[in-house]
C-alpha cells in the first residue's frame, strides 16, 4: 500500500462513493415520486442521505492532511481557468454545500419536493464534475504514460458508480433492519404496558387498597408535561423536539410497511446490478490497460506495467470479484419479500460487500499510485 498518498486515496475513493450515492439517489427520488406518495419515497430516500454525509466529511478531512500548510489551497483555486487541482478544490466545496443543504432541507421538510429535487440534481451534476476533475488531474499529465490515458477518468466513473450504488443498497437494508428492531422494541414494551395494566385493573377491583389507573395512552399522559394556555408554542417541548430530532427520529423508526419492503428490494436488486457490472468494467479496463502500457515504446510505461503483475495486484482484483459478488449475487438473492421478516443476512451481506469493494478500491488507488513513472526517467 503506498502510504505516502494515502490521504489521497481516501480522498478521492470516499467522494466518489459519496458522489455515486447522490447520482443513484437523485434517480432514485424521481422514481419513486412517480410512483409512491412523499411520506414514503422520504423514508427510502432518507437513510440514502445520511450515509452520504459522513462519507464526504471523512473525504475532505483527509484531502487536507496531504498539504503542508492548508492556506495554500487558497493560492491553489486562483489558477481555476487553468488547473485541474483548481476546479476539483472549487467542485467538491461547492458538492459539500449543495448536498448539506439538500440534507437539511430534507431534515426539516423545508420547500416542496420539486425544490428539494432539483438542489439535488445541481449536488449530482456538481459532484460528477468532481469526478471528472479529480481524473483529469492525473490523465492531463502527458510526462507520465499510465496516467495519460482515458483508461483513468474511466477507472474512476466506474468507481464512483461501483461503490455509489453499493452504498444506496447497505444503506437501505441496514436501515431495515434498524426498522425492524424498533417495531420489535415497541412490541416487547407494549407488552410488557398491557400486562401491567391488567394488574392494576385486577388490584384496583379487589378493594384491597388498589389504586386509580391512567388508561390513556402514554402520548396523551406525556404532553401534561406542558403549560396549559400558554402563548408560547414551542413552551415545554427540549432542543431536540424544536430541531425536529425527536420527531424525525420516530419517523425514521417507524415500522416498515410492505409497500415500503417491496420497493426497497427493488432499488437493492437494481443498484446491485449496477455496482456488478461497474466492477466488471473495471477488470476488462485493467486488461486493456496493461496491453497499451505494454504496447508503449517508453521505459517508463514497461515499469508502470509491471506493477499490474504483482501479488497485490491479485488481491486487489480477487477482492473485487469478491465484492462485486456479495452486493450483486447474494444481494439480489436475498432481496426477496420473505426478507422483511427477517432483513439481517441481507444487511450483513450488503456491508460485508460494500467494506470489501472500498478495500478493493484502496488498493486499486494505490496501484494507481504506484505506477508514477515520468517519460524518460521511469
Amino acid at each position: 500500500m503506498n502510504l505516502h498518498e494515502l490521504p489521497m486515496i481516501i480522498f478521492t475513493v470516499a467522494s466518489q462513493m459519496a458522489v455515486g450515492m447522490f447520482v443513484v439517489l437523485g434517480i432514485v427520488d424521481l422514481w419513486l415520486s412517480t410512483k409512491v406518495d412523499n411520506k414514503t419515497a422520504d423514508r427510502l430516500v432518507t437513510p440514502i442521505v445520511y450515509l452520504i454525509g459522513p462519507v464526504l466529511v471523512i473525504a475532505m478531512i483527509t484531502s487536507m492532511f496531504h498539504m503542508n500548510d492548508i492556506s495554500n489551497m487558497f493560492n491553489v483555486i486562483r489558477n481555476w481557468a487553468s488547473s485541474w487541482l483548481s476546479r476539483e478544490i472549487l467542485s467538491v466545496v461547492a458538492f459539500a454545500g449543495l448536498g448539506a443543504l439538500y440534507a437539511v432541507m430534507q431534515w426539516f421538510s423545508a420547500g416542496n419536493r420539486r425544490l428539494r429535487q432539483l438542489v439535488a440534481f445541481a449536488a449530482a451534476v456538481v459532484g460528477l464534475f468532481l469526478v471528472l476533475c479529480e481524473s483529469m488531474i492525473y490523465a492531463s499529465v502527458e510526462t507520465i504514460p499510465a496516467w495519460n490515458t482515458w483508461v483513468v477518468p474511466f477507472q474512476f466513473f466506474m468507481t464512483t458508480l461501483m461503490l455509489g450504488a453499493a452504498g444506496v443498497s447497505t444503506s437501505l437494508a441496514v436501515m431495515t433492519v434498524i426498522r425492524k428492531r424498533s417495531e420489535r422494541k415497541a412490541q416487547a414494551l407494549a407488552g410488557t404496558r398491557d400486562r401491567s395494566m391488567v394488574s392494576d385493573r385486577v388490584a384496583a377491583g379487589s378493594g384491597q387498597g388498589g389504586v386509580a389507573v391512567d388508561e390513556r395512552p402514554e402520548s396523551n399522559r406525556t404532553e401534561r408535561k406542558r403549560p396549559l394556555n400558554s402563548a408560547d408554542p414551542n413552551a415545554g417541548r427540549t432542543w431536540k423536539d424544536r430541531l425536529g430530532f425527536t420527531h424525525n427520529v420516530r419517523a425514521i423508526q417507524a415500522k416498515p410497511t410492505t409497500e415500503e419492503w417491496d420497493y426497497t428490494t427493488k432499488i437493492i436488486r437494481t443498484s446491485a446490478v449496477l455496482s456488478a457490472l461497474a466492477a466488471v468494467a473495471i477488470l476488462i479496463s485493467y486488461v486493456i490497460h496493461i496491453q497499451n502500457l505494454a504496447m508503449h515504446p517508453s521505459p517508463a510505461a514497461t515499469a508502470a506495467a509491471a506493477v499490474f503483475s504483482g501479488a497485490f495486484f491479485w488481491v486487489r482484483l480477487i477482492l473485487l470479484g469478491i465484492g462485486a459478488v456479495a452486493v450483486a449475487f447474494v444481494s439480489f438473492r436475498l432481496a426477496n419479500v420473505d426478507g422483511l421478516g427477517n432483513p439481517t443476512p441481507l444487511a450483513t451481506t450488503a456491508v460485508l460487500g460494500l467494506i470489501v469493494l472500498i478495500a478493493a478500491e484502496f488498493m486499486g488507488r494505490s496501484l494507481h499510485y504506484d505506477t508514477m513513472f515520468l517519460v524518460g526517467i521511469g
